[in-house]
């Protein structure tokens, strides 16, 4: 049977290319697809009497609510799609979970002198990004043409003087403009560097005649080798400069982040308007790395600049109400170095329930901040959890002051994930494993993600930690003996 909230989507749908994303009941993203008619395509998942597979009534029947992303044609409904599908993993897409990914071309527009290179993961670091393109050569090709016709460094040093001139001919062989020379001023470099970016924005379609002439004049003159180069490189730049994606996440529009935070604070009581929400998540890896991931919304919207890890220093195992207290005292404390860089919150989430809360406000009260909007979002119903007497709050699942606070913390829950990955190559170079010959990183990866920690190593069977890591019964006996401290 549809739901309500999703009849009321099925009358949002544009007759127009682009991406669906299915939620369940708790907001999470469970499928994934892309189509060239929304409307038509969506519309089909719901239509009455439809015979689906059984993979596709599962899906259908557990979708509680659903939103678009509008593109401009199929190849980027496909690149968006695969992006999506790699970034969210829903459980109901099956195809494209590789670690493939599509080039695109960044422009570091914020280098003393700016630079193109390619790469295969869009940041949100003040770069400008043309792509991703589903044909690496139209990335590379347009690379390599903008460098020429512009002059711009093919190099990437943060510091350019003559020792990075020492063992590089690109102004000889490249037409580089050789600014590590001096060759030319910055304000000059960075004209050109613009120029180069307006082209590939499809600013400049007067370069593009100018190729095809080139590539008619070749033609003419019996140069069919050049003439083809010419025609494969206008061939690139057009499919480059014709259609440039550079935001694939699904984000939430900033005019519907502005309601939702206008919507959170009423539904919360709060009088000040909400510009800055802070998230944080404690975490643990095996038990032993206790962790703080601080992420920050702006005007509704994940705003990187002022993500924060923390790592535990006071507390002793996995406790997170103790490991809340030492996150909002190192972010609003006296001695805080975060103070003078980061913005103060407008309201303060815990991600957890009623404990977490209670000790972020035990906190906040010990450093003179007891007037701290605290909050907690409980992800098992998504409740707002309250401690000053009221009944918890559970917003509408259309809310989009639920949408504000269910994405900040999924994001706080990616940062640390991030984190932790780091934590626990960490763990595996420092571990005592080290010391037996034969046990080398992936034997030490697999020991420990099976087992958790050297100390349940300790415990197990020679049997099973042969299996586990591949190796012989009697090298499985002295990993279990080193375990053991003897």
């Amino acid at each position: 049977m549809v739901g309500e909230i999703v009849k009321e989507r099925l009358k949002e749908l544009p007759n127009r290319p682009g991406c669906y994303l299915m939620r369940d009941r708790r907001g999470a993203i469970i499928y994934v697809g892309k189509a060239k008619n929304l409307k038509k395509r969506v519309s089909q998942y719901f239509r009455p009497g439809a015979r689906h597979a059984p993979k596709v009534r599962s899906m259908v029947n557990t979708v509680w609510d659903f939103e678009f992303i509008i593109v401009k044609n199929e190849v980027e409904a496909l690149l968006t799609e695969s992006e999506l599908i790699k970034k969210h993993k829903p459980r109901f897409n099956i195809l494209m979970r590789d670690d493939k990914r599509y080039l695109s071309l960044r422009a570091d527009t914020l280098a003393n002198w700016p630079y193109f290179s390619c790469c295969r993961i869009i940041r949100d670091d003040g770069a400008l990004y043309f792509g991703p393109f589903p044909s690496s050569p139209v990335v590379r090709i347009a690379k390599d043409f903008v460098e020429k016709r512009w002059g711009i460094r093919g190099c990437n040093h943060i510091t350019l003087n003559e020792e990075c001139h020492k063992h590089c001919n690109a102004d000889v062989i490249r037409s580089c403009a050789a600014p590590c020379l001096g060759k030319i001023s910055l304000e000059e470099y960075k004209s050109r560097f613009d120029e180069a970016c307006a082209f590939l924005r499809g600013d400049r379609p007067k370069v593009l005649e100018e190729l095809e002439e080139k590539m008619q004049e070749a033609s003419v003159s019996g140069d069919f080798e050049m003439a083809a180069r010419w025609r494969d490189t206008i061939f690139a730049l057009k499919e480059m400069t014709k259609s440039h994606f550079v935001r694939r996440t699904p984000k939430m529009r900033q005019e519907d982040a502005k309601q939702g935070l206008k919507e959170l604070a009423s539904s919360i009581g709060l009088e000040k308007e909400l510009k800055i929400i802070e998230c944080v998540d404690i975490s643990n890896l095996f038990g032993t790395h206790s962790v703080a991931s601080l992420v920050v919304a702006k005007d509704g919207l994940p705003d990187g600049r002022w993500y924060r890890y923390f790592k535990i220093k006071t507390v002793v195992g996995a406790d997170d109400p103790r490991s809340m207290e030492e996150v909002v005292i190192r972010r609003y404390g006296p001695n805080s170095t975060l103070l003078a860089t980061s913005p103060k919150a407008d309201l303060f989430v815990c991600d957890g329930g009623i404990t977490q809360l209670r000790a972020a406000r035990r906190a906040f009260a010990s450093i003179g901040l007891s007037d701290m909007p605290v909050i907690a979002l409980a992800e098992k119903q998504e409740e707002i959890v309250l401690d000053d007497g009221r009944e918890n709050l559970i917003l509408p699942r259309d809310s989009e002051a639920l949408f504000v606070l269910t994405r900040l913390r999924d994001e706080a829950h990616r940062f640390a994930i991030s984190h932790h990955r780091r934590l626990r190559g960490k763990t595996i170079r420092e571990s005592i494993l080290d010391e037996i010959p034969g046990i080398g990183e992936a034997k030490k990866t697999k020991l420990l993600s099976r087992f958790g920690s050297i100390k349940q190593i300790a415990r197990a069977n020679a049997q099973d930690v042969a299996h586990e890591a591949s190796i012989s019964l009697t090298l499985a006996e002295e990993v279990i003996r080193v375990a053991k401290g003897g």
